[in-house]
Formats: structure tokens, sequence, C-alpha cells
């Protein structure tokens, strides 16, 4: 993969990135697109990445479906697909992981405490193996997202990092690999997500600045559905991700609830008309 990098970019050729754990849906397209709109050279990498996982998470029974997702990157005009196997990049006595100081200690990285160092680790790694000149990642992980984008300005990665819009699905469930796991009658609590998050920008429209106000009425409707089990429901800076108690600015909201064995995320910005 690095000899290949290096021939497209001796040949002139922008490399753009993307970077999955498979199971591909429509938001990974989405992020195929997105790629293919700012680099002559597209990578797509599927890796499911062992030590962003914690003891008794689904590291094993992540879904995957390697021969669909290569249909459905030959189908996109993917360049490269890139899958490695975990002890090609973590050999045996790796020892060398890479951290941040702030940013995980909020939202999911509260409740999953060695997920953001695993994250920012693989895609360091995957970042000097592969060599983008652009990479590319979904907005619905808003967190890695800032996680990433901090750690490429702070090691001085010369790459653009790109965020892409949440797809949805029809009834407005964000689109998520993990959503194999519902069982079709907990559709309804797994939507009280989005609707939360509709009903704070609703909130937010009728001039509600108070977030203890917004994050209250969120937690009220999701509560309502027996299935669901709260994580957080959190108001916070977009950069910063530190909690926000006035809506004085645009704020991001973000919320992480466990509906049965699946735990799921979503956002959205709120600014104030």
């Amino acid at each position: 993969m690095q000899a290949h990098s290096d021939r497209m970019r001796r040949q002139g050729k922008t490399i753009a990135f993307v970077p999955t754990m498979g199971f591909l849906h429509e938001g990974h397209l989405s992020l195929l697109e997105t790629g293919k709109a700012h680099g002559d050279h597209l990578v797509l990498s599927i890796f499911v990445n062992p030590t962003q996982f914690a003891a008794g998470e689904d590291f094993a029974s992540y879904p995957k479906s390697f021969e669909k997702d290569a249909q459905a990157a030959e189908n996109q005009g993917v360049d490269v697909l890139f899958a490695p196997e975990a002890t090609g990049l973590y050999e045996p006595g790796y020892e060398t992981y890479v951290s941040l100081e702030s940013l995980p200690n909020h939202l999911c990285g509260i409740f999953r405490p060695a997920h953001f160092r695993g994250v920012a680790t693989v895609v360091a790694k995957l970042f000097n193996i592969v060599k983008p000149h652009v990479a590319i990642f979904g907005e619905k992980d808003f967190q890695q997202l800032a996680v990433i984008r901090r750690m490429a300005r702070d090691m001085n990665f010369d790459i653009k990092i790109m965020g892409a819009p949440i797809v949805r699905e029809p009834d407005g469930l964000a689109m998520s690999s993990r959503n194999t796991y519902l069982k079709p009658e907990q559709r309804p609590a797994a939507l009280s997500l989005y609707k939360s998050l509709v009903l704070a920008r609703q909130m937010v429209a009728a001039g509600e600045t108070g977030a203890a106000a917004i994050i209250e009425a969120a937690r009220n409707l999701i509560a309502g559905f027996s299935d669901t089990a709260i994580d957080y429901v959190a108001i916070c800076d977009p950069d910063t991700l530190d909690d926000m108690d006035s809506l004085d600015r645009p704020a991001l909201m973000a919320l992480a609830v466990r509906v049965g064995t699946c735990r799921l995320i979503d956002n959205m910005m709120l600014v104030r008309p």
C-alpha cells in the first residue's frame, strides 16, 4: 500500500482516503462520493480495529460483509481497497499508541475510556500507510472527527480532514452498521434519538436558550420508551466538546442511547435563528 501510494504521488495523483470498519451502507457510500469529488485516486480501507474495543464490547461480533463491501467499492469507483490483517498493523510486542489529553474525556469517551486512544492510533497508522492528501470521515461520529482533526493538527499530518453530513434512513434513524442489531419492535425506541434532536431544534427555534431545559425535554422523550437506557445527552461546544449552559453561539447536541443490546449515537447542530 505504501509503495502504491508513493507511485500515485509521483504521478501527481491526489489521494482521497475513506477509512471504515466495513459492512458498508449508504452513509459510507456518501463518504466515497465526497472522496471522488476531492481526489483523483480513491482509497477505501476496511479494518475492524481491535484496539478501540474494550473487553465485553462487540469486537468479535461486529458485522462483516467483505465480498458485498468489495462489490460496493468497485461500483463506487474505488481505485484501491486496502484490507489489512490485525497482525500486519499490530505486530507482536506492539506498544506505541496515540493519546489525546482532553477531547476523549467527553461524551462517548467517558463510557469507553480506551476507545479514542485506539481510534487515534489506527488512524495515524493508516495515514502513514495510505499517505492521502485528503481523508473523509462521517459527522455521525462527531467526537471521532474532532479527535482526528486535533490529532492531525497536533502531529503535523499534511492531510486535509473533511467531515461529511449524517446520512439518515427514511424515518430519520442515522445510518450505522450497528443498526443491524436492532429488533423490528425496537425501531420506535431507536427513533427517539432523532426525534429528541428535532425537538431540541424546535425549542431553539421557538427561543429556548437554556441547555438544561432542552436536555431535560430530550431525556424525557427518550425515557418514554421502555427499551432505552441513556448514556448521555449533552449540549457542547463543537470544537472543545465542553458542556455549554446557554446557546449563545452554535452548539452541538450529542447523545448516546442503548436500545436493547445496541448502542446508538446521533447528533445535530443547534443554531439560534
